[in-house]
């Protein structure tokens, strides 16, 4: 078994290879550990060995956590499906946010940001390989959905976020990655976006090829999933 430490240094050296061979600088690329159904002492270990961005998808799991590692200065990344009754609770709780999906939700956790904290950045979910199963907006609505998403107060919208249908060829894993580059692309650059989040343990190579700025490992950190 390796220890968390030893599969953070290899995911790295794959983020690292992947970024030089993209011509990117490895620096660029973000590494959010996902850490839904880990127990808060994995979390610890892993910031020991220098990780500090965390995503969740279960809010009540993730407040256990917050509250187990709150001597910890870490970043909480919330990527999982949200429901309007969990706003509240993701607004005054976490750092990020991944997984907007309709401007219904990105209106409540503007409005339910405490004003005391800096604004909460954001993501635009976008289903690219429109599979009714995923949550995701559909690609057309993006552009009106990023101009009414920016406009809010309370939040800083990033970028766009994609969990694509699962491929093993990595030639349609960077077609889909790519679709998503490209939609960020033809967002007015006023919108100042920065962040595309895409990719996990089976092909962050490929979404680092397209341009991906956060990368969501869970698998090749904390080993094959508990589940809760």
């Amino acid at each position: 078994m390796s220890t968390i430490a030893e599969n953070i240094a290899r995911v790295r050296a794959r983020i690292s290879q992947a970024a030089l061979a993209a011509g990117r600088d490895p620096a660029r690329v973000g590494l959010l550990a996902v850490s839904k159904t880990r127990p808060a002492a994995d979390l610890r270990e892993a910031h020991a060995a220098g990780l500090q961005d965390f995503g969740e998808n279960y809010l009540q799991e993730a407040l256990d956590k917050q509250a187990q590692l709150q001597d910890l200065p870490l970043v909480w990344h919330f990527i999982g499906p949200i429901q309007s009754n969990k706003t509240r609770a993701i607004a005054s709780h976490f750092d990020w946010v991944h997984s907007v999906d309709r401007l219904k939700i990105a209106e409540r956790l503007a409005g339910q940001r405490p004003p005391a904290r800096p604004p909460l950045n954001v993501c635009l979910q976008v289903n690219v390989s429109d599979e009714a199963s995923k949550s995701g907006c559909q690609p057309g609505e993006v552009p009106a959905l990023a101009r009414a998403i920016a406009a809010l107060p309370g939040l800083r919208l990033r970028g766009l976020m994609s969990i694509p249908a699962p491929c093993d060829d990595p030639a349609g894993q960077r077609q889909a990655f790519a679709r998503l580059r490209q939609l960020l692309e033809q967002l007015p650059p006023e919108l100042e976006l920065d962040t595309l989040s895409m990719g996990m343990s089976q092909d962050l190579e490929a979404a680092i090829a397209e341009g991906a700025s956060w990368v969501r490992i869970g698998t090749a950190l904390f080993g094959a999933r508990h589940h809760a």
